[in-house]
């Protein structure tokens, strides 16, 4: 696979990330009917003592709850793609430890594109949290799309 077909998809378990899985395997979808070797790299981060997205468990075992979030993740965004050529879009994962911002914008190096959904912090919340898909947008080395909660 050339590493220029590869999307890479922030997933953090929200409605919105999940969203932008299934915007990415369409868009993969449509890659792969022109161009071979299109496919999806699923990323999620965990920092401690934050997550993003799901409550960590008191077991403290946060690679497996983030790997556990992403699989359900990338099963729910494959149940709600059925177009032509869907079913056959590669998806590998990564799991990260760090910002979320600083391991998407790692893993998408070499990407095509970078998908990520946005939650809609506002006013103050935003201004305090910031925001990765602003980050992204600002510093990637690749196009950018963020789907917006309930915009896809």
């Amino acid at each position: 696979m050339s590493a220029s077909q590869k999307i890479v998809v922030g997933v953090d378990g929200s409605p919105s990330s999940i969203q932008a899985l299934e915007w990415a395997i369409g868009q993969a979808a449509l890659i792969q009917s022109t161009l071979a070797g299109a496919s999806i790299e699923a990323v999620t981060a965990w920092h401690f003592p934050n997550s993003y997205g799901t409550p960590l468990p008191d077991s403290g075992d946060y690679p497996a709850t983030a790997a556990e979030t992403l699989d359900k993740a990338i099963a729910t965004a494959r149940n709600a793609r059925t177009g032509p050529g869907e079913a056959e879009v590669e998806i590998t994962t990564y799991v990260g430890e760090g910002p979320a911002g600083e391991i998407l914008l790692d893993r998408a190096q070499h990407a095509r594109l970078m998908v990520v959904g946005n939650r809609g912090h506002s006013g103050i919340g935003e201004a305090l949290l910031g925001s990765v898909s602003q980050y992204l947008v600002h510093h990637a080395p690749c196009p950018v799309v963020v789907i917006r909660d309930g915009a896809a």
